[in-house]
């Protein structure tokens, strides 16, 4: 559903059992593809249930990964994809440490969650990211304020494919109803904003760990 034909994904898209929550869905996914900013729906463990032609744009260029594409799991593709840093700007401090704070929240609620436990093995492979999870994120935390974790009305910078956009920044909004809710589901829209012309070169490219995964420098 709303993803784009040719692109073969590593894993099935998570469906609800209901006909009548899958009929929601098919009709919910011509709503956002009428969407011009990149909008995607996840479950709890980030996994994309719907995404919009906008959203595959802006990620079209990534190179392949066998856990990590955007329109598979969105939170595996920030942390680990390689080329995360060449979009998601001020890669660590906008994008991870956030995401991995509403990680941190996910696992308190589904602890046992093998998705997450998953994602939580693969975090702790990487000693860097491992010890921004459990030693940097709580520091970080209390200095930044617990509302510079929210994703609703962030301002985050990324770099879009489409030069018309280029090195800008979007505004991240959660506009979840309510039966996309009780589905356990939560959808986000980037909206994005003119392009920063003063920002010449994007984010550097993040350092990779042995496994290829983007690697967690600082906290």
């Amino acid at each position: 559903m709303a993803y784009q034909a040719g692109r073969q994904r590593s894993q099935p898209r998570p469906v609800p059992e209901s006909l009548q929550a899958q009929a929601y869905l098919q009709d919910y996914a011509a709503l956002l593809e009428a969407v011009h900013f990149p909008s995607v729906v996840f479950d709890h463990r980030w996994d994309v249930v719907l995404s919009n032609a906008a959203f595959e744009t802006l990620f079209d260029g990534v190179g392949p990964h066998p856990t990590a594409m955007p329109g598979d799991n969105f939170l595996r593709f920030v942390l680990f994809h390689p080329d995360a840093a060449t979009i998601l700007g001020e890669h660590e401090s906008s994008w991870c440490l956030p995401m991995l704070a509403h990680f941190a929240a996910a696992v308190e609620r589904h602890g046992q969650d093998r998705g997450l436990q998953s994602i939580r093995r693969d975090i702790a492979q990487d000693p860097i990211m491992d010890a921004a999870y459990r030693h940097g994120l709580p520091h970080w935390i209390r200095a930044v304020g617990p509302g510079a974790v929210e994703h609703d009305g962030a301002v985050r910078p990324l770099v879009h494919p489409d030069p018309r956009w280029g090195s800008t920044d979007c505004r991240i909004v959660d506009d979840t109803p309510k039966t996309l809710q009780d589905m356990g589901y939560t959808r986000i829209t980037l909206v994005l904003r003119e392009a920063r012309n003063a920002l010449a070169a994007g984010p550097r490219r993040a350092r990779k760990t042995r496994n290829g995964a983007a690697e967690l420098r600082a906290v």
